[in-house]
This record gives C-alpha cells, sequence and structure tokens, in this order.
C-alpha cells in the first residue's frame, strides 16, 4: 500500500474520531422513521399539534368571558363559556386518538429501529472497533438507547406541541402590549440552562461510560453461569461485589457533580424569569390601565407562558440530551458502517488463479502503536495447503484475520491474484471463505443447525450438513446425542443437552466444512482441545484431498502449534516476533536449521 493510500485511511479512521452533529442526525433518525412508516408517521405528528390548540387557546376564552360578563354582552360571555366547556374533552379526546396513534407507529418503527442497529453491527466489514475503547463505549451506548430510540420521535412533536402553544400565547400577549414580548426573552435563561444541562450531564455520563461498563461487567460475572464455577471455588464473590460498587461509584461522582452544578444556575435563570411575570401583571394593571379581561389574559397567558417555556426547554434539553445523543450514535455507525466499504468496487473473484500475495504488510491493533506484524512479503499460492507456524503471540491468528478482511493493514497490501483485497466487498469476499477458528461460538440450536449455519443457503440441507459432520470427523459426537442432527443443545433449553468443549469444537469444524468450493479455507486452531492423534489423522485425510482437486485453486490456510500436523503442507511459514523468519518446506526448514527446526525438535524432545 502506498503511503497517501495509509495517509487516507488514517483519517478515515480519524474522520470517525467525533460524533456527528446533533441536528443533522436527528433528521437522519426521521427521515428513517418516514421511510418506514410514512402515512403513520405523518398522522401522528398532526394530531399531536391539533391535540395542543384547546390548551394554547384556554387563556383567550378566559379574557372573552371576562370581557363578556363585565360589558354584559351575553352573546360573548356564552362564546366564550362554550369555548371554555369544550377545551377539557376536546383536549382528551384529540390528545387520546393522537396517543394511540403516536403508540402504534412506535410499535411498527421499533421494530425497524432494532433491525437497523443490528444489521449494521452484524455487517461492519471489519472488527476493528472491538479493539477501540472508544468506540466500545459508544456501542454500548446505543445497546442501551435502541430499545428506546423510537421515543425521540414522540420527544419531536411534543417538542413541536410545546413551541406551537408557546407561539399562541405570545401573540395573545402581544395582542395586549407589544412590549410584553419581553417577557419571552426574560425565559430565554430558563431556556439556555434547559438546554445546556442535558449537554453536562451527558458529558460527565460519557466520562464515566467506561466504569460504568466496568460495573455491568463484574455484575455479569457475578450473576452468570459461565464464570460460576470458579467465582466460587476461589471465592471470588465478595470482591466482585464491592468491585462493582466502587466502579458505580467511579462513574456516578462526576454525573452528581455537574448535576448540583447545573441545577443552581437553572434555579437563577427561574428567579429570573419569575421576577419579569410579577413586573408583566404590575405593568398591565397599573401602567396600561388595561381593562379586566386584557388583566385575566396576561394573568392567564403569562402564567401558562412560564409552564409552556419550562415545558418546552425541558423536551428540548431531554431531546437534546438523551433521545438526539442516541441518534448521533446511530448516525456515526451508519457513517462508520459506510467508510469501511467505501472503496470496495472491485468484483469477487470466483477462481484462484496464482493465488494471494501480501507485500510488505504491518499491523497494529487500533489504539495501540505496538506492530503485531512488520514488514511481510509472503506469496501463498492456489491449489496449495499453507501452514502458519510460531509460537504464542507471534501474529499467526492476525495474519489470517487480514486475510479474512476482519482488519485492514495498517501499512502494505494483499492482493488476490492481481486485485487489492482492500477493494474488494467484504461481505461478498467472505461468501468464498471457510473456514474454523480456535476462539469458536458456540450457538445453542438444534445440532443441524449448529452446523448448517457454516453456509445459510443449506441451512437445513441434511446430506450437506451430513458431510460437513463426515468430513470434521464428528460423527462419535451425532452418535452419543440421543436425537442425532435434531438434538437441541444447552442445557438452558427445554430437551437440551450439554456437551463438551471437545465435542462443540468437532462441531465447530464441521460448520467451517459446510462450504464445497471455498477459495480460501481457513483453519486457525480448530482443533486445539483434540488429542494430537486425533488432529494429526483428521488433517492429514484433509490435505490429501485438498491435493487431490489441486486444480481447483482452492488455498487452504492452516494454523496449528503441533508440529506433527503442519508438516504435511505443502508450504510452511514461520513467524517468529510479528516478522516472517522463514518458508519451506518441511524437509526444507528441518535441513535449513533454523528457528522451524529448533521448534520441531523441542515439540518432538516433549514426546519422547
Amino acid at each position: 500500500m502506498s503511503s497517501l493510500e495509509s495517509e487516507d485511511k488514517t483519517s478515515a479512521c480519524n474522520g470517525h474520531d467525533k460524533l456527528p452533529p446533533a441536528l443533522s442526525s436527528m433528521w437522519r433518525l426521521c427521515k428513517l422513521g418516514y421511510r418506514h412508516e410514512p402515512r403513520l408517521m405523518l398522522a401522528a405528528f398532526v394530531l399531536s399539534q391539533l391535540a395542543v390548540l384547546p390548551d394554547a387557546l384556554l387563556a383567550l376564552w378566559l379574557k372573552l368571558l371576562g370581557q363578556g360578563v363585565l360589558q354584559h354582552r351575553s352573546t360573548l360571555a356564552t362564546t366564550a363559556a362554550i369555548g371554555l366547556g369544550i377545551t377539557a374533552p376536546a383536549t382528551w379526546l384529540l390528545g387520546t386518538v393522537s396517543t394511540r396513534v403516536q403508540r402504534r407507529f412506535r410499535d411498527k418503527v421499533t421494530v425497524a429501529l432494532e433491525a437497523h442497529v443490528a444489521r449494521l453491527q452484524a455487517s461492519l466489514a471489519t472488527i476493528a472497533h472491538h479493539e477501540r475503547p472508544d468506540y466500545l463505549d459508544r456501542l454500548a451506548m446505543l445497546r442501551d438507547q435502541v430499545f428506546v430510540l423510537d421515543h425521540m420521535y414522540m420527544s419531536v412533536f411534543s417538542t413541536c406541541g410545546w413551541i406551537l402553544r408557546l407561539v399562541v400565547t405570545v401573540a395573545l400577549l402581544m395582542s395586549i402590549h407589544v412590549g410584553l414580548v419581553l417577557l419571552a426573552l426574560f425565559a430565554l435563561p430558563v431556556a439556555f440552562t434547559s438546554t445546556w444541562r442535558p449537554g453536562v450531564e451527558r458529558a460527565a455520563q460519557q466520562r464515566g461510560s467506561q466504569a460504568y461498563r466496568l460495573a455491568r461487567h463484574l455484575f455479569a460475572t457475578a450473576t452468570t453461569a459461565p464464570p460460576g464455577k470458579e467465582v466460587r471455588v476461589i471465592g471470588l464473590g465478595p470482591r466482585l461485589i464491592s468491585g462493582r460498587r466502587e466502579a458505580w461509584q467511579r462513574g456516578s461522582a462526576p454525573v452528581a457533580s455537574a448535576r448540583w452544578r447545573s441545577a443552581l444556575w437553572h434555579c437563577l435563570a427561574w428567579a429570573i424569569f419569575g421576577s419579569a411575570y410579577v413586573g408583566a401583571v404590575v405593568f398591565v394593571a397599573l401602567g396600561l390601565h388595561a381593562p379586566a379581561g386584557a388583566v385575566l389574559l396576561v394573568l392567564a397567558a403569562g402564567a401558562r407562558l412560564s409552564a409552556y417555556i419550562g415545558a418546552t426547554v425541558s423536551e428540548i434539553g431531554f431531546l437534546r440530551g438523551f433521545w438526539m445523543d442516541g441518534s448521533r450514535r446511530l448516525a456515526w455507525l451508519e457513517d462508520y458502517a459506510a467508510s469501511l466499504v467505501a472503496t470496495a468496487d472491485l468484483p469477487v473473484p470466483t477462481v484462484l488463479r496464482d493465488g494471494i500475495r501480501l507485500e510488505h504488510v504491518s499491523f497494529s491493533y487500533p489504539g495501540t502503536s505496538r506492530l503485531v506484524l512488520e514488514d511481510i512479503s509472503l506469496s501463498l499460492p492456489a491449489g496449495s495447503v499453507v501452514a502458519i507456524v510460531g509460537e504464542n503471540g507471534a501474529g499467526k491468528t492476525t495474519l489470517v484475520k487480514l486475510l479474512a478482511k476482519m482488519y485492514e493493514p495498517s501499512s502494505g497490501s494483499i492482493f488476490v491474484d492481481d486485485q487489492h483485497l482492500g477493494r474488494i466487498p467484504a461481505e461478498g469476499w467472505r461468501t468464498r471463505l471457510a473456514g474454523a477458528f480456535q476462539d469458536f461460538y458456540r450457538f445453542e440450536f438444534r445440532a443441524g443447525q449448529v452446523v448448517g449455519l457454516g453456509d445459510l443457503p443449506r441451512l437445513d440441507d441434511t446430506p450437506a450438513v451430513s458431510t460437513a459432520v463426515d468430513r470434521a470427523g464428528a460423527n462419535d459426537v451425532l452418535t452419543r446425542l440421543g436425537s442425532g442432527l435434531e438434538t437441541q443443545l444447552g442445557p438452558t433449553w427445554p430437551g437440551g443437552v450439554e456437551i463438551s468443549f471437545g465435542q462443540w469444537q468437532k462441531l465447530a469444524l464441521a460448520r467451517g466444512f459446510m462450504r464445497d468450493q471455498p477459495l480460501l479455507l481457513i483453519l486457525d486452531e480448530p482443533t486445539a482441545a483434540l488429542d494430537a492423534e486425533t488432529e494429526h489423522a483428521l488433517f492429514e485425510r484433509y490435505a490429501l484431498a485438498a491435493k487431490a482437486s489441486r486444480n481447483a485453486g482452492r488455498l487452504t490456510i492452516l494454523v496449528s502449534h503441533r508440529f506433527s500436523t503442519v508438516r504435511m503442507a505443502d508450504l510452511i511459514v514461520v513467524i517468529d516476533g510479528a516478522r516472517l523468519v522463514e518458508t519451506g518446506t518441511h524437509d526444507q526448514l528441518k535441513a535449513k536449521g533454523g528457528r522451524y527446526s529448533e521448534l520441531y525438535n523441542i515439540q518432538a524432545a516433549a514426546y519422547r
């Protein structure tokens, strides 16, 4: 990779260190909701605005009623009385209908939002975000918020409703005297502190998010089954509890301090508005010598103005501090996901002719400067079985992750034949991969599905699943299961059974063998829990099959710490201290007497 390409990648990464602007993020979320439920969203918005009008006009009816009574105008008084009488039921009716429509909209858009976030996170082209604490904190907060992110729409509707009430009230006050608009200006400190407070508190929560995440981790460790045995044997429970309490206090301390400080400023702002309200009433009654109806309107509208401003700024503050924050995180996730595929413009190869070539590839995990791989140049021929060996931490698994596009190289380039791997869409490239890994996941489904997941279009294809099980030598696992492929795995499910780690690993290996014609097969320590003899027999059988179909161009990458297994490979790659130190066949490397020979002799001596 050229230095310019490396700089572009660094810039792209740094460009996503900050969250997108709040207003544009909220607008994007509104468009997302409208795209999924346009009619319901429009109906919910219109009804929410109609529902506020009766309440906003209450001060006007009071003025007209007082004016009609004092001036002995029975028609005006009757009209005002009818208006007041209609206000309460109209408010209730429109509010009830609006609430029902909004709830229906929320129910439907929630499903769409949750699916959208899940799809984004599940389809991110790389897993680099799992290595950055700041990204993990953002994603953790988004996961917490996604289940209530639909409330942002309701908050937007409510904010618009309060603003409509406020506009009507200010217009009524200005109908008495234009100077009364100053009453709204005196409310600006309240508006400022209300919108400022949530931001300050959210920033404090962000500073404490890592401590909160630690508290949740300690709680899960103390209360879930996987660590349960070790927690009890070593007596870790009290320490986990005290550690959780300390982490929670460490996270909440800056939040509490920020809340007290912002509350004091908020109280001062309300004191300023209260003084202005009293002054406005005195001004109308004594300064203008206004009629009683006008005084009634100022008393009613002014009092409601304070409530409306309080509710408006409170809703804006809540919108800005929580719902808008969630929309910013969602917009960031959308932008981040899009950036990872922005340059993926080449077609996915259908066959390997030459193989895969690495040119001066270096890599360091996000957030660190230590190189895990340094200046690796290597050719992996098509149709061959390649073994990667080295001590723990040498960079073997990292190299495999780069080939699977789980990460992008920090520098250098990887080519598939003559195509730059960085420009091949990750999702499409992975449809041409198959593999099994040491850190596999235990999917607690039916045994047949656990294997069939390796090729989703054939998930329930029993003959294909059986073939994969045979390739992995996992028939003995199914024999021990009462219902074979139909057995539910996982003891927490009705009729579910628990199986050993080695049995789980065999099923994971079978899952990796589901695809019949992958371009690249990755086997990263997939049999570490099996004995050496079983592993050797399994890979010997697979290597022979791979060599027999060499013309298909398939490339097999085998990572193993057992040298009795890797000696059957066509090419052995030795990595030591993040650098490529040797390549060759077993016999060539043994004769060379280098690092491979040294490691081989050490392991062979252990079996004598």
